[in-house]
């Protein structure tokens, strides 16, 4: 008998459930290296797992909404939120089939991979992401380039899409403008305690 695949919802409560913390708590670095300076104002955080990048948005001045599929990470993130003093609004969505209502001056996509991704899934949503941009906003997307160097059997079959392959799925307009495209290299270690570095794209696309 085939065994049924696991919804996304299915997969992230089960990855949240495993822990009573997965991530660090900082903000990415993806993130923080794009929107450090700009003004704040309003911004939508896709995939916020725990909150790091929410919270430190809030932090920053931004009016933030957050949202993720796990209502285990949601509830993280509003408790360390809390506990930052910042207010964020949560939202649980799958993103491939509903998606928060209105435009922001930021969206931000920070590592929406997936080993229960579907056919399509991240591109759509990234297309999804760049409509939510208001005007003279921007759009920041955060990825992984590739596996640390420390892995040599990849524990799931993701695709890391290219920034070209990226600016090719997402088919934007002429008003929309690329502000930053590269790579970020960053020391990761494996939990053998391996030495070794991730590579990590970086894009920053405003809508004019």
């Amino acid at each position: 008998m085939t065994e049924t695949a696991p919804t996304p919802e299915q997969f992230w409560e089960d990855f949240y459930r495993e822990r009573d913390q997965i991530w660090t708590g900082n903000a990415n670095k993806t993130l923080v290296s794009e929107v450090t300076g700009l003004p704040a104002g309003t911004a939508l955080d896709l995939g916020c797992g725990e909150g790091g990048d929410a919270i430190w948005l809030a932090q920053q001045g931004w009016q933030v909404t957050a949202v993720d599929v796990s209502a285990t990470a949601l509830e993280r993130g509003a408790r360390h939120a809390a506990d930052a003093g910042v207010r964020i609004t949560w939202e649980r969505h799958d993103l491939q089939t509903s998606f928060p209502a209105g435009t922001f001056d930021l969206v931000s996509a920070q590592f929406l991979h997936s080993p229960v991704e579907r056919p399509d899934e991240r591109p759509t949503i990234l297309r999804k992401a760049a409509a939510a941009v208001a005007p003279g906003g921007v759009l920041v997307i955060g990825s992984h380039a590739h596996w640390p160097t420390w892995v040599t059997t990849p524990p799931h079959d993701v695709s890391f899409p290219t920034i070209e392959q990226m600016l090719a799925q997402l088919d934007l307009g002429p008003e929309w403008e690329v502000e930053a495209a590269g790579l970020i290299t960053s020391p990761s270690k494996s939990p053998d305690g391996v030495e070794g570095e991730r590579a990590d794209s970086v894009l920053r696309i405003r809508r004019g």
